[in-house]
């Protein structure tokens, strides 16, 4: 790819599948050291192997287990430059009248209090880096935050809550005076090994692809790959001025109406 990354230190959460292992394949070789986390270590084996990333096993969620990710990533590099928050589920999901609260309560802690997390101790850490408080935070949304669907209420809820999230951050980045930035990242449908299985596991696995992809104007799917660039793009310095934004890559499925 390119060195653009190069000297730089980054975190990706949720990193042994989809989106997170694209992110964690286009920072490395964009010459970033990456760390990445997950709860799957016979993913993460292969991974590592391929990238030469370092794997902590670690669920976004557990507050304590922070403490000790934020501690090895302060010994062992000595700095952070850039992390992807993009842990995130929708099990146990459904709709407002349907959803249990044991449920609700998993995907909030998951995709928004794990968000929260990955924010504050990327910051405290980034806070402190070697020539000041410099670093890029980047959250992965969804197109549902705007779009929301009413059998995923909780996805859609929180999906939305951490654009907010975002915003919050980079705002009080900015205010505090650190050249830290704040940006989430909304994708639409994304190819990624979790979506084939669903086209393949239907009756019509065409008709499944062809829904999937009949969403954005586009007529097709996002790749993991585009998505992973987005995230590289926004923790390299040409980014240096963006934070505070949210960047849908969906194919302009959310930019408006077909038409009749």
């Amino acid at each position: 790819m390119s060195d653009r990354l190069s000297g730089k230190v980054a975190l990706v959460t949720g990193g042994t599948a989809g989106i997170g292992a694209g992110a964690v394949r286009r920072l490395a070789a964009d010459g970033a050291k990456v760390i990445f986390t997950g709860s799957r270590e016979e993913a993460a084996r292969p991974l590592c192997e391929e990238t030469g990333a370092t794997f902590f096993s670690h669920r976004v969620q557990d507050a304590k287990g922070w403490e000790e990710l934020s501690a090895m990533i302060r010994k062992d590099f000595g700095r952070l430059d850039i992390a992807f928050a993009n842990a995130g589920t929708e099990k146990g999901d459904s709709s407002v009248e349907n959803i249990a609260l044991d449920d609700w309560n998993f995907i909030v802690e998951v995709n928004q209090t794990g968000a929260m997390l990955t924010c504050q101790h990327a910051i405290r850490i980034m806070k402190d880096n070697p020539g000041g408080p410099t670093g890029s935070v980047i959250i992965n949304s969804s197109m549902n935050a705007h779009r929301a669907m009413g059998n995923y209420m909780g996805y859609s809820v929180t999906k939305a809550a951490v654009v907010a999230l975002a915003k919050s951050a980079a705002n009080y980045c900015g205010l505090a005076g650190y050249k830290i930035r704040v940006n989430a990242v909304l994708p639409g449908v994304v190819e990624t090994e979790l979506i084939t299985n669903i086209m393949n596991s239907q009756e019509d696995p065409a008709a499944a692809r062809a829904m999937y992809e009949g969403m954005a104007p586009l007529n097709r799917m996002a790749t993991v790959e585009e998505v992973a660039a987005l995230v590289a793009f926004l923790g390299s310095d040409e980014a240096a001025f963006i934070s505070g934004g949210e960047y849908t890559i969906d194919g302009a499925t959310t930019a408006g109406m077909s038409g009749v």
